[in-house]
């Protein structure tokens, strides 16, 4: 019996000792991989040369607002869509595009067309794309690298491209590395323009498909001296020895530029195509719908994670200690909508501190019967009930579903703070934003703006869009304003029991900093 035992355990320790061995030959082999696929430096064009549509709309109002940042808060989805479209449309210079997520859908497509359409024009664009999005769709986008001006870079992408298991065992044995990824979105247009927030590109992003959910999100759009900052941001992603061209992952691929354009016509000439683009570019024309909400501020500041962040490196600060010291200085309220909430050790306790001297705290999140990652509303509920405890308010989004659709799900990132000054961005107030991801925020202080947010927030939270949390002694309830539910429930609402036992089991598995 004892031999039997000791051969396990010697077994075991030499599987684990492979595995180990294995990790770090292939580590070896990326790090020479990377260092030797072919790839150029490059950084954003200048503002300079003739005129472009975008210079000529915001030289002069630049001029008249030196030293301050124009903003627009694009809350819509709509909006959200039509401001990139008709950036893109207007842009003369460059396009500068970071994204996690970029699907091959209906809005994805017609915004493809827009790169395509503007390269045609003489426009270089540069596209950074996570690549853990980007797996399975690799055709498409090296399809658009045909074109001269367009090159596409894929951020710590995976090696092996067309085979699927031995994707996955190269995956098994770099998960840490291939864990850490660029979450940020951004939208620079001719060095003229920035959108940044929480929005990926999408269908969902966007409400093009009203047949699927959609994302509750939030974006910005800036002009003026920022801009050059967030260039500079994005260059240093671009560069970075993880951003490889598509193409080095593909060196024998090649393109069949006529089926390429005929799948792009017929995507952006389909009947749904048609029907949302006249939705969303009514009413928005092109020379007063990205102007003429804009507010003007000195009080701006751009949040960005180091790239170095994806090696786990400490060179520069993270957004998480620039996010810790703004909520600290808080002094009558914080109001955080968050997709996602897990805020470990040092954000629960940061937070219950501010509600211990009279700091209100209010959060809005999604709800079981919204949510679309259960596991990580499963770390969530760990933390729901010391919030509740130090005081705070919670709020669970969960619209009522539409027939033949899903819940809506909510996806923006807002840090409010003393209803003077907002964060807007990709960052999640959970553990892996803070300590895995690279993130992008913009902070500012604008008074009709953060009022306009503090109005968002209050929508999301009203008893027709979310349930109102609370605790009576350590037993939960939520307020429920919906037609055949009790007006208080002890479970979670509208929740089959599935997901409430996958949410349990996970909120007692110690994996809260991975999700």
């Amino acid at each position: 019996m004892m031999a039997s035992a000791l051969q396990i355990l010697v077994l075991v320790a030499g599987l684990v000792g492979l595995i180990v061995i294995l990790s770090w030959l292939a580590h070896r082999s990326y790090r020479r991989f990377l260092q030797t696929a072919s790839r150029r430096a490059s950084t954003a064009l200048p503002v300079a040369g003739p005129q472009t549509p975008l210079d000529q709309l915001f030289a002069a109002m630049e001029v008249d607002h030196a030293g301050q940042s124009g903003l627009m808060l694009l809350l819509e989805n709509a909006d959200a869509f039509a401001a990139r479209a008709l950036s893109a449309a207007q842009t003369g210079r460059s396009l500068d595009l970071m994204y996690y997520i970029w699907r091959t859908d209906l809005a994805g497509w017609l915004l493809i067309d827009a790169l395509v359409a503007a390269a045609d024009r003489g426009v270089r664009i540069r596209l950074l794309l996570d690549d853990v999005n980007v797996q399975g769709f690799d055709r498409t986008f090296l399809a658009l690298t045909q074109h001269p001006l367009i090159e596409v870079r894929l951020f710590n992408p995976i090696r092996n491209r067309g085979h699927v298991v031995r994707r996955m065992v190269e995956m098994a044995l770099g998960v840490s590395r291939f864990n850490r990824r660029m979450h940020g979105k951004l939208w620079i247009a001719d060095g003229r323009l920035v959108i940044l927030g929480g929005r990926n590109i999408g269908d969902t992003y966007f409400g093009a498909d009203e047949r699927n959910p959609i994302s509750v999100d939030a974006d910005v759009m800036l002009v003026g001296p920022k801009v050059a900052k967030v260039s500079a941001v994005f260059d240093s992603y671009w560069n970075l020895g993880l951003s490889l061209p598509i193409v080095a992952l593909w060196p024998s691929f090649k393109a069949d530029k006529q089926a390429f354009h005929k799948r792009l016509a017929r995507h952006v000439q389909s009947a749904l195509s048609r029907q949302f683009m006249t939705k969303v570019m009514e009413g928005r024309l092109q020379d007063h719908f990205l102007t003429d909400q804009l507010r003007w501020t000195d009080q701006v500041q751009l949040l960005a994670d180091p790239p170095d962040k994806a090696y786990g490196k400490h060179t520069a600060p993270w957004m998480d200690t620039a996010i810790a010291t703004i909520l600290n200085s808080a002094k009558t309220e914080v109001r955080l909508v968050t997709p996602y909430f897990v805020p470990g050790t040092a954000g629960l306790t940061g937070l219950t501190r501010l509600a211990a001297r009279g700091v209100k705290i209010s959060l809005i999140t999604n709800a079981l019967s919204a949510t679309d990652l259960i596991t990580v509303y499963g770390a969530y509920r760990t933390y729901r009930g010391p919030m509740l405890a130090a005081g705070a308010d919670i709020y669970e989004f969960s619209k009522p579903a539409l027939s033949e659709r899903k819940r809506d799900v909510l996806h923006s990132k807002v840090f409010v703070i003393d209803g003077h000054h907002a964060i807007v961005g990709s960052l999640n107030f959970d553990l892996r934003s803070a300590y895995i991801n690279t993130e992008l925020a913009v902070l500012f202080e604008e008074p009709q703006l953060v009022a306009d947010l503090i109005a968002m927030f209050d929508t999301l939270a009203s008893p027709a869009q979310a349930y109102h949390v609370t605790c009576e002694g350590r037993a939960l309830r939520w307020a429920v304003a919906r037609p055949g539910l009790p007006a208080v429930m002890t479970t979670e609402p509208e929740a089959g029991w599935s997901r409430r036992a996958v949410s349990w089991i996970v909120g007692h598995l110690p994996i809260k900093s991975y999700l």
